[in-house]
């Protein structure tokens, strides 16, 4: 069941970072990107990879240790449960770098790299994106907003 979960977890993302790369300014992406649920389904796949480990994870991340989080994450189900984990918070974190860039009007030419580090390497691509985010200003010129709708 985790190899299942772990294939299904990248699979359930990919049509969302799809649109903010390569269909940027189709309005349909605009419109699906906006909303936060596009994380909804790796957060499911974590749940249930969670839930039933429990009484295992949280000690684990009550109290962290590198050995135990080492022994937690060295299982089928931890692999798991880690790779939904990053890939949901990948685009989280890849949702809100592309809706402040379209607050901005940060190119899609320099979204698309910006995207691909984040989907690859997660915090590269957060510090790729805060360090070419100023480049363009405040947020709000594109759309009267100060801040980008997170949810």
């Amino acid at each position: 069941m985790s190899e299942l979960l772990f294939t299904l977890t990248f699979a359930v993302a990919a049509p969302f970072w799809v649109l903010m790369i390569l269909l940027p300014k189709w309005s349909v992406t605009e419109r699906v990107v906006r909303s936060p649920l596009i994380v909804v389904p790796g957060l499911l796949i974590y749940a249930l990879l969670v839930i039933p480990a429990f009484g295992e994870v949280l000690p684990a991340v009550l109290s962290p240790t590198l050995d135990g989080v080492r022994d937690l994450l060295g299982s089928t189900d931890g692999a798991a449960a880690g790779w939904a984990h990053m890939i949901a918070f990948d685009l989280f974190v890849g949702r809100w770098a592309w809706l402040d860039s379209r607050e901005r009007g940060v190119p899609s030419l320099v979204m698309a790299p910006v995207l691909v580090l984040t989907i690859l390497l997660g915090p590269i691509g957060l510090a790729a994106y805060l360090a070419v985010r100023p480049r363009w200003g405040a947020a709000g010129r594109g759309h009267g907003r100060t801040e980008p709708n997170l949810g």
